[in-house]
């Protein structure tokens, strides 16, 4: 008989590039922008990471005029205020983000499929 070994990868964490550090030790600071599945082909778009300065309801405001889409600023204890949009809206809202000067697009991280 062969002894096989078998290594079993570990398992993928789509949240650890949210706990990178840059050259300075510091957290860089992203907007991450993920979809979530609902049931059948609905599904749900969350921005995370804004500023807390920022006034979240003026912008999903616009973000909902914008692209014709429902949404809800939720309060979430340990990711702070999440801006949930109904739809698949990543580069709509990743756009809209970087032409209103809100961030830069290098500060942006689109997660999905």
């Amino acid at each position: 008989m062969v002894d096989i070994e078998i290594q079993i990868p570990a398992s993928f964490d789509p949240f650890a590039e949210a706990e990178l550090t840059d050259a300075t030790g510091s957290a860089k600071e992203y907007v991450h922008i993920r979809i979530q599945q609902r049931n059948g082909r609905k599904s749900l778009t969350t921005v995370q990471g804004l500023k807390k300065e920022l006034s979240y309801d003026k912008i999903l405001k616009d973000v909902k005029k914008a692209f014709c889409c429902n949404g809800t600023v939720v309060n979430d204890k340990e990711l702070g205020k999440v801006i949930q949009l109904q739809g698949d809206q990543r580069k709509n809202v990743s756009n809209f983000l970087v032409q209103a000067g809100i961030v830069k697009k290098d500060q942006i991280k689109v997660h999905g499929f």
